[in-house]
């Protein structure tokens, strides 16, 4: 089963319309979205293309397709126009019998991270720079950011399929590869 990854849109319509190509370019079973996905938050500027509405009617419409967590920058307010859950703060996908706890990274990240076992996968993206850091016990994982990426870094999702993880710019170039299991 392959799965999209995405994290960080923060309300951009240009860089989230751009991530919907590559959405059914990859055509995934899901498209799991780590946070912070209307509101571009006080540390950071406005994102090219703020239009947290466009962004509502985008992500709305397909909303079956999504599996989200709450990032630092969703409020209660967001999920009252957002007509799929946003507000929990992890979930966890067993592909392929691996366990993969996906959160923000706000609270649960590499340096805190939940209670895990060897060979777990914590996903992440609260930081907007994509990366993949083994530890002793899990593996670190952040997709980038779709709007914001920081340290030079691209605008950025990956795609999880057969334990390989793929990150990829938002046009379809890859960029990085890891085998999680």
């Amino acid at each position: 089963m392959k799965l999209m990854i995405a994290s960080d849109i923060h309300g951009s319509a240009m860089w989230c319309e751009r991530m919907l190509e590559a959405w059914r370019r990859e055509a995934p079973a899901r498209l799991i979205l780590l946070g912070d996905l209307l509101y571009h938050g006080p540390r950071n500027d406005l994102p090219e293309a703020y239009a947290p509405k466009a962004v509502i009617a985008m992500l709305n419409a397909i909303a079956p397709h999504l599996l989200c967590v709450r990032g630092n920058c969703e409020a209660e307010v967001d999920q009252m126009v957002l007509s799929f859950p946003v507000m929990a703060d992890y979930c966890v996908l067993m592909p392929e019998g691996h366990t993969v706890y996906a959160t923000h990274g706000h609270i649960y990240n590499e340096g805190n991270p939940p209670p895990l076992q060897p060979g777990d996968v914590l996903l992440c993206g609260h930081t907007h720079i994509p990366c993949c850091n083994r530890h002793e016990g899990f593996t670190y994982v952040n997709p980038g950011s779709v709007s914001i990426p920081k340290q030079n870094t691209p605008h950025s999702y990956a795609t999880l399929e057969g334990g390989l993880m793929v990150w990829k710019d938002l046009m379809g170039g890859e960029f990085m590869r890891e085998r999680l299991w």
